[in-house]
């Protein structure tokens, strides 16, 4: 009887999960198709009038300064997609030379990565052959005619500011650079990236994974019944259907993976559905990436020349030694019930820890989507260079090879999408954000003052 109680409390909570998040996915796509309809409606009855006030031209140098390349999370998106709305809330505005990619919203790291690569230099995506191999899917990907900074090199860096996953795959490419993993560019260094920001980064995993079905015996297989596997078919058939318009809208990034009927047919679709192909049989998807194995396979240097800061979000704290959700309005309707589970979960008794050394209760604090330990730095197999920030002014000037890191009273989302839920904290993180990505605008110059950049 008491098992039947549990099958059911699980699958009224996945229920309530999947229509939350179904809801949730629908309300931003019909807020970009609203905003792009109210658009089209101004310009089309738009009086035509010969009396044009034109804004005076900014005379702001930008030439010599290094681009910000905003990267997004997971199901994120770039400048081009889901109209005009801004993954990143109309922060690119605040700077005058920012890049917004779109890469694949649920491909995995490595292959966020080499898109993020191509895009700024240039050139047809180039997976790699060994692992285009390994994981079952089309060596080559999309064709950047024009790159967003083909110039980009040892003498001309650029500073990334990843939210999410984006901050984890900033580190994969830098470790690639290093590595000189791109075949026809033989001179890439790390030296290539002059700062890291991280907002909210997946550095250590999260045990929500687990939550939504990854299974914590090896983090890379999918329970039975679970969210990530409605997640999962849903997924299959969008890309099966490949309905252009609406794939031009929003895509997943499974392009290089072939799954439209008219590359794969009915049987290529019933083999994926199965889990006999396709990125969630091979393991080529972001989620494996996500748990707390997945970011020990990953988790690769810090680098003695890069500058580095973290924001560590976190929505919990602890009554009576029970780790809770600090707020019931203050959290969106889209994390509550995750930030509630995320603080109670254990991991399963009869099932090897992680990483020696594993305690439950240091994985409670957490945003509704990331544990707060992951955020930070780097931790784990290794633990990277660190040092706590209360103030800004308790780490100038920064020095590089450290993460600095400091903790916000923020959920994952609150600085994405929707502005004005921020409120004027939003203005307070960007603007420190980019502020902070100006005074090191040089790495072969001694220290510039920020005022000494407008002479």
């Amino acid at each position: 009887m008491i098992r039947w109680w549990v099958s059911a409390l699980q699958l009224t909570e996945l229920f309530v999960s999947s229509m939350v998040h179904l809801l949730y996915g629908f309300y931003i796509f019909s807020t970009a198709v609203a905003g792009d309809l109210s658009q089209a409606l101004d310009e089309w009855f738009k009086p035509n009038m010969n009396l044009v006030f034109k804004e005076e031209a900014t005379t702001t140098n930008v030439d010599g300064l290094p681009p910000i390349v905003l990267v997004h999370g997971i199901f994120g998106f770039g400048k081009g997609r889901l109209g005009g709305l801004s993954y990143f809330a109309g922060a690119e505005k605040k700077d005058e030379r920012v890049l917004v990619p779109d890469l694949g919203s649920l491909t995995s790291i490595y292959d966020r990565a080499r898109e993020l690569f191509y895009y700024l230099k240039g050139g047809q995506v180039d997976y790699g052959e060994e692992h285009s191999k390994a994981c079952g899917h089309s060596q080559l990907g999309r064709i950047y005619e024009q790159g967003h900074y083909p110039e980009w090199d040892e003498d001309h860096p650029v500073h990334f500011v990843g939210h999410s996953a984006g901050a984890q795959v900033v580190r994969v490419l830098q470790q690639m650079l290093a590595d000189k993993a791109f075949k026809g560019y033989e001179n890439t260094s790390d030296n290539w990236v002059l700062s890291i920001t991280s907002l909210s980064g997946a550095f250590n995993g999260t045990t929500r994974t687990y939550l939504d079905g990854m299974q914590p015996e090896d983090g890379k297989s999918l329970k039975p019944i679970c969210l990530l596997q409605l997640c999962r078919l849903g997924v299959i058939i969008y890309d099966w259907l490949d309905i252009p318009w609406l794939k031009a809208y929003y895509n997943f990034g499974f392009d290089h993976f072939n799954m439209s009927w008219k590359k794969m047919g009915v049987c290529g679709l019933v083999d994926c559905l199965m889990g006999n192909a396709g990125p969630f049989a091979s393991g080529d998807w972001i989620l494996p990436d996500l748990t707390i194995q997945g970011s020990m396979r990953l988790n690769c240097h810090t680098f003695h020349n890069t500058y580095y800061f973290s924001y560590a979000t976190k929505r919990t704290r602890k009554i009576m030694g029970v780790t809770v959700p600090s707020s019931i309005l203050g959290i969106h309707p889209l994390l509550f019930i995750r930030v509630l589970q995320m603080s109670q979960w254990v991991y399963p008794p009869d099932v090897a820890p992680p990483y020696k050394g594993y305690r439950d209760e240091d994985w409670q604090d957490n945003d509704g989507a990331l544990n707060t330990i992951s955020m930070t730095h780097p931790r784990f197999p290794i633990e990277h260079p660190s040092q706590f920030v209360a103030n800004d002014s308790d780490c100038q000037p920064l020095q590089p090879g450290i993460w600095y890191y400091k903790f916000v009273e923020a959920d994952h989302i609150l600085f994405i999408v929707n502005r004005e839920r921020a409120g004027v904290q939003f203005d307070l993180i960007y603007d420190s954000i980019f502020e902070r990505c100006r005074k090191h605008v040089f790495r072969k110059t001694p220290p510039t003052l920020p005022n000494k950049l407008q002479q």
